[in-house]
């Protein structure tokens, strides 16, 4: 007998897979349902938890339903590659967004396209973040977080204290690593 099974996914802990439950349960009767919170779609299918037991559980004949290509995936390879791995157990696999059946050669090329134009749209989206982080570094702009401990400071109470790398860590509440880069820079 064969089952409709729902894939949902949500890359943060802030958001939720409530929508997309309903853009699903709207259309089709689900038979089984599979919830990935907080996990990224940049994360390998098959490494993904709920995505890894959908796998293991769809049979012959079961329809995977989600609301867009983009939840199984970000990665073209990926999801060209969890399709695939559902088609050749004879699951079907169907978006709603894009409105395609996947199993279809018209809607494997429509996947296999718009899988691309996501995945280029990503690295165009991180080329315009380097290209602002450059420009930024240019115009002499502090990045990253701000500095919360006083090298001086801790290289100085060290060296008064005789003190070992890991107690002065204790001693400011900070990591091993921090200590030896206060102690470096205040010799520099």
């Amino acid at each position: 007998m064969s089952a409709v099974i729902a894939y949902l996914r949500v890359s943060t802990d802030d958001q939720t897979c409530e929508n997309q439950h309903r853009q699903v349960e709207h259309r089709f009767k689900v038979d089984k349902w599979f919830t990935e919170e907080g996990v990224s779609g940049s994360v390998a299918a098959r490494t993904r938890p709920a995505m890894s037991a959908l796998l293991a559980y769809a049979r012959e004949g079961d329809t995977v339903v989600v609301v867009a290509i983009d939840r199984l995936g970000r990665n073209t390879i990926d999801v060209l590659s969890t399709v695939e791995a559902l088609q050749s157990k004879g699951v079907s696999v169907i978006s709603l967004r894009e409105g395609f059946d996947l199993s279809t050669a018209c809607g494997k090329l429509m996947l296999t396209m718009m899988a691309a134009f996501a995945q280029m749209e990503r690295e165009n989206m991180k080329s315009r973040q380097l290209a602002g982080l450059e420009r930024a570094r240019a115009e002499g702009k502090a990045l990253g977080r701000a500095k919360t401990i006083d090298d001086a400071e801790v290289a100085q109470w060290r060296s008064a204290n005789s003190a070992s790398i890991k107690q002065t860590a204790g001693q400011f509440g900070i990591s091993v690593a921090s200590v030896k880069r206060a102690c470096s820079a205040a010799i520099a």
